[in-house]
C-alpha cells in the first residue's frame, strides 16, 4: 500500500467540504472533484486544495480516495462505473478508498471484493456528528475493513475525526452507523412525540427539555437538537430528512436480509419516510416535527367537528 500523501476527495456537500478542509490542515495535499464542478474549484480555493474535472484525472493523481456521496450508489459508480471506471482503473496499485458515505453494507462488501480484484483496497468509515463536529474535526467515526486497511486509513481519518472505533470487517462500519442513526431516530420520534403531547396538556416545552436533560430521558436528541432546532423552530441541524430516511432505511434492509425481526425499526423507518415524503427530503430532518404537528392539529379539528363520543376516545 503507497505511502499517502495526496487525497483525492469526491463529494464537496454540507459534510464534504468541512472534512477536506480538515485534511488540508492535516498536511496532506487534497485534490477535489464534484459532479458540481464550479462548486470543486471554489471550494479548492477556499481550502488550498485543487480540482479536477475527470475521475480519470483524479485517479492518476492521487494515493487515496475519500468518498463523501448520498448513498453507495453513487459512490459505486465513481469508482467502478462512471468513465468505463476510469477512477479505479487509473488509481495506483494498493491505492485506498476510503468510503465516508452511509452506504449499504451489504453493497458495500460487494464493492470490496470488486476492488480486491483490482489490487486496491477499501475501508467504509461512516461518521456521526453533524456539520458542526465536521467542521472541528471531531468527528465519530466506525471504520470497517481488512486490518491492514484499517491501520493505513486511521492517520487519513484521525484529521478528521477524534473517536475512531475499529468495528469489524468490510461493511461493518457502515452496518454500525446505520444502526446507530436508528437509534437516533427512534429517539427524535419519541422527544418529538412527547414535546406534543406535553405541550397539548400544557407543559413548557423548553422546561421539558430540560427535565429530560436531567433525567433518565437524556439523549443527544434532548441536548443538541430538541431545544436549538425544534423548540426554537429553527430546523437548520444541517442534515436534511430525506438522508435520515435514507439511513434508517439502510438498517431495516439489512435486518429483513438476515432475518431479523426488528418492529421498532421497521415502525422508525415507516414514520420518517412518511414525513418525508410529506415535507420533502431536502428539508432539515427536523422539520419532520411540523408534519406530526399538523397531524395532530388536523385531528383535533377533526374532533371539533365529530360526535363527542369520538373526541372523548381521542
Amino acid at each position: 500500500m503507497p505511502d499517502i500523501k495526496t487525497i483525492g476527495f469526491i463529494g464537496i456537500g454540507n459534510m464534504g467540504g468541512p472534512m477536506s478542509a480538515n485534511l488540508v490542515k492535516g498536511g496532506y495535499q487534497v485534490v477535489l472533484y464534484d459532479l458540481d464542478g464550479k462548486r470543486a474549484c471554489e471550494a479548492a480555493a477556499d481550502i488550498g486544495a485543487k480540482s479536477v474535472a475527470t475521475l480519470a484525472e483524479l485517479g492518476k493523481g492521487v494515493d487515496a480516495i475519500v468518498t463523501m456521496l448520498p448513498t453507495g450508489k453513487e459512490v459505486r459508480a465513481c469508482l467502478l462505473e462512471v468513465e468505463g471506471g476510469a477512477l479505479a482503473n487509473n488509481l495506483p496499485k494498493g491505492a485506498l478508498v476510503i468510503d465516508m458515505s452511509s452506504s449499504d453494507p451489504v453493497g458495500s462488501r460487494a464493492t470490496h471484493a470488486d476492488l480486491a480484484r483490482r489490487g486496491l483496497a477499501f475501508v467504509d468509515a461512516p461518521v456521526s456528528g453533524g456539520v458542526p463536529r465536521a467542521t472541528d474535526g471531531t468527528l465519530a467515526i466506525m471504520i470497517g475493513g481488512d486490518a491492514a486497511a484499517v491501520e493505513a486509513a486511521k492517520p487519513v481519518l484521525s484529521k478528521m475525526g477524534t473517536r475512531l472505533f475499529k468495528v469489524g470487517g468490510p461493511g461493518n462500519g457502515h452496518a454500525m452507523k446505520a444502526l446507530n442513526n436508528v437509534v437516533a431516530g427512534t429517539a427524535f420520534i419519541a422527544v418529538s412525540e412527547a414535546l406534543l403531547v406535553g405541550q397539548k396538556f400544557g407543559l413548557d416545552p423548553a422546561t421539558m427539555v430540560d427535565v429530560m436533560n436531567a433525567s433518565s430521558g437524556k439523549s443527544f436528541n434532548t441536548e443538541h437538537v430538541a431545544k436549538q432546532h425544534v423548540v426554537s423552530r429553527q430546523f437548520a441541524s444541517g442534515f436534511s430528512l430525506g438522508l435520515f430516511a435514507k439511513d434508517v432505511g439502510i438498517a431495516a434492509d439489512l435486518a429483513k436480509a438476515i432475518g431479523v425481526e426488528s418492529p421498532l425499526l421497521g415502525t422508525t423507518t415507516s414514520l420518517l419516510r412518511e414525513a418525508r415524503d410529506k415535507v420533502g427530503g431536502e428539508q432539515d430532518h427536523t422539520v419532520a416535527y411540523t408534519y406530526w404537528e399538523s397531524r395532530d392539529k388536523k385531528a383535533a379539528a377533526e374532533c371539533l367537528g365529530g360526535p363527542p363520543a369520538e373526541c372523548d376516545s381521542r
